[in-house]
């Protein structure tokens, strides 16, 4: 598990909660973008990368409904602009 996911996860082995998966998404996020930049004509990579900010975007808008502390914490630790 990477640095951010451990700040973020809520034990030892968590790997479901929403802070998590936003952590990891986020890191795909990050690769994916970096892999384009390199090949821009891989169109499925970017499909791929689309409907991962997209899930991402889903997962930040329900921890801003429900856990609105946890929310700032993931925003912070992982430095996104919100």
């Amino acid at each position: 598990m990477n640095q951010n996911k451990k700040d973020l996860a809520l034990h030892d082995k968590d790997t479901g909660s929403s802070e998590v998966q936003i952590a990891g998404l986020t890191k795909k996020i990050e690769n994916l973008s970096k892999h384009i930049k390199n090949n821009k004509k891989d169109k499925h990579s970017s499909v791929g990368l689309l409907k991962t900010v997209n899930r991402r975007k889903k997962l930040l808008e329900y921890l801003k409904k429900n856990k609105i502390d946890s929310y700032k914490k993931v925003i912070t630790k992982l430095n996104l602009r919100k």
